[in-house]
């Protein structure tokens, strides 16, 4: 079971910085996401600094951009980085696409599909000089008389999936080099509600468990003092259990009275005592949160069902000061 990380900065550069610690801490790869920031300039960014370490996206937004954008986009970051880069793709939700970037949000499962294999055909093909023609129901291109000349450091670069849904999971199974959890992933979640459908989708593509790597993202919060770390975490916690859309997640935990109590009192305007309501067992239910020991001793549950943990500091509604030391204490915790 290999670790990555997910580095934060208020600046670009201390990002770097914590990727860099990262790399000397022995982690795997290290991931960006897209929301405040782009999800390529920062590993770019790190890539010329480090000499190891993977570098990822998760998640890049996959219908914000053309696929031909989002290919190039790859093949620059794996050669700038000695082929060390994967592709992390997700589709976000329609209010996303739409209203923040004006792009089409076709059927996800069938969308994102037609966007994974109009990418990797670019990628393996461009340097080629071949004609790369998909008529698609969503994706469409025709490219001819075009040769990227440029040599790939890879004409294959790992496509990790980003799924929460069934039918997406199971697309991540049929098609992904990876899966990608949310940002909240239990070791219950993974083994109930992730695997079955990751297996089916190997299943109907024909595949191995082995083609499939399998990523479990555990937000992650180590503190001497047990219960301000809990109290920290539960504005995070707090924030996902303001989403009706995460409902069934918190249900599938035992909280769903619990959820949804949290969701009046966060309509009602409340919000201090939406993060009172979010109990110590949620927290502990759904994130690494607690002393080192205890940390250490959580992570054994993940041992068997995943290939990857991918660790972060809560960021969603925590102060600047308490992420950049939650962050150290990760860092220095699996050094």
């Amino acid at each position: 079971m290999r670790y990555s990380y997910g580095p934060w900065g208020t600046t670009i550069r201390e990002f770097v910085i914590a990727s860099e610690q990262a790399e000397s801490a022995g982690f795997s790869r290290i991931w960006t996401n897209e929301l405040h920031r782009s999800a390529f300039i920062p590993l770019a960014a790190t890539a010329s600094s480090t000499s190891t370490i993977g570098l990822g996206t998760a998640i890049a937004l996959a219908f914000v951009r053309s696929p031909m954008t989002t290919a190039l986009t790859a093949l620059d970051l794996d050669e700038l980085s000695g082929g060390r880069f994967v592709l992390g793709l997700g589709t976000g939700v329609a209010r996303l696409n739409e209203n923040w970037h004006n792009a089409r949000f076709g059927k996800p499962v069938a969308h994102l599909n037609e966007s994974v294999a109009v990418i990797r055909k670019i990628i393996s093909s461009a340097h080629l000089g071949e004609p790369i023609v998909v008529d698609g129901e969503y994706e469409r291109v025709n490219i001819r008389g075009y040769e990227r000349p440029y040599p790939p450091a890879r004409e294959a670069i790992p496509i990790y999936i980003a799924a929460v849904g069934p039918r997406l999971t199971e697309l991540a199974g049929a098609i992904g080099d990876g899966w990608i959890s949310h940002e909240l992933c239990s070791p219950l979640y993974v083994r109930d509600a992730a695997l079955p459908h990751l297996e089916q989708g190997l299943r109907s593509a024909r595949r191995k468990r082995e083609d499939l790597t399998v990523v479990a993202s555990a937000c992650c919060l180590v503190d001497s003092d047990s219960r301000q770390a809990h109290r920290l975490a539960a504005n995070l916690v707090a924030f996902y259990a303001t989403v009706a859309t995460y409902q069934g997640f918190f249900e599938l935990h035992g909280f769903g009275e619990e959820a949804s109590r949290i969701q009046t009192l966060f309509r009602e305007g409340k919000h201090a005592a939406v993060v009172d309501a979010c109990t110590d067992e949620m927290v502990d239910s759904m994130m690494l949160v607690g002393t080192a020991d205890e940390v250490r001793n959580r992570l054994v549950s993940y041992e068997g069902l995943v290939d990857e943990i991918k660790l972060s500091p809560p960021t969603h509604l925590v102060p600047d000061e308490a992420i950049r030391s939650a962050q150290s204490q990760i860092l220095s915790l699996f050094s």
